[in-house]
């Protein structure tokens, strides 16, 4: 975590999440996908069972509030379809798919409370995960994206054709375009990642990250993995 460390406007600190925490994680949650169900104590506990040290907290130091979180667990993707929902990849939020054998570095969750976004705390907290990404030889990172601004065009551009718009900048997504700026590779669209994103129209990017030191063999791109649905 010390690259991270980098990133951190004065004021915060970083370390891995603890029971303590589970109170305010769920009001974050609540606060940052009102449209979802919050993370349960039983859920983030099991988090914490099942990999430790991937569960990243940013703690406000003058306040002891915890200001953004950064959840992640190992998968095996060959086990999984490009676009599987939220729910299958998490295990329906408990984690409890995390294998250790895998060489993908799952980021699950990356929330940050709304009154200390827009200070580098996600920028922090994906040089955190990117770094036990290297200290454990993966070849990768990977997540979900939403694009809360796809429904703006929906009816316009296909999601594919969007993405692509962001990427060369002639649109502004307010998830995706950060998640691009902070080091993160578009791959595709995928349908129904996040089912009750009505800003994203249902869609969501999947991003992922090289570990340029142990990079996939060829044939283990992410973009090879099966798809659940035919385009």
């Amino acid at each position: 975590m010390k690259d991270a460390l980098i990133h951190l406007p004065d004021g915060y600190s970083i370390r891995l999440m603890l029971e303590r925490d589970y109170a305010e994680v769920a009001a974050i949650c609540a606060a940052v996908y009102p449209t979802e169900t919050p993370y349960t104590r039983d859920e983030l506990a099991a988090h914490h069972r099942v990999f430790p040290e991937g569960q990243f907290i940013v703690m406000h130091d003058a306040s002891g509030a915890v200001a953004g979180t950064h959840f992640t667990l190992i998968l095996r993707m060959l086990d999984f379809h490009l676009d599987d929902s939220w729910d299958v990849l998490t295990a329906h939020g408990t984690f409890t798919d995390h294998d250790p054998l895998g060489h993908t570095l799952y980021g699950a969750d990356l929330m940050v409370h709304p009154a200390h976004q827009h200070h580098g705390i996600g920028r922090a907290l994906t040089v955190a995960i990117r770094g036990l990404v290297s200290e454990k030889g993966l070849w990768r990172a990977t997540g979900g994206s939403r694009m809360p601004g796809y429904h703006l065009v929906a009816g316009e551009i296909t999601p594919d054709e969007y993405i692509a718009k962001v990427q060369r900048a002639e649109l502004t997504d307010p998830v995706l375009t950060a998640h691009l700026h902070d080091g993160w590779h578009a791959v595709t669209a995928i349908e129904g990642y996040l089912p009750n994103d009505a800003e994203s129209a249902g869609w969501a990017a999947v991003i992922q990250w090289i570990n340029p030191a142990c990079p996939p063999p060829e044939g283990f791109e992410i973009g090879r993995v099966p798809r659940r649905t035919k385009q």
